[in-house]
């Protein structure tokens, strides 16, 4: 995820090419494809990784 995005927006990154894209940007397309035309995304993680106590 780059720096300028807000905390708590979801962004989603093409399989093929690794290009990022919001949530916004997918749902103003008539169909969800990357500009390459793939279909299939990963969302993308924060990189804070969360630690919990065990019992």
């Amino acid at each position: 995820m780059s720096t300028n995005e807000s905390i708590g927006e979801v962004s989603y990154d093409c399989m093929r090419c690794g290009t990022s894209v919001t949530i916004e940007e997918l749902s103003s397309l008539p169909e969800i494809k990357c500009i390459c035309g793939f279909r299939v995304f990963r969302k993308a993680r924060q990189p804070i990784v969360k630690q919990i106590k065990a019992v």
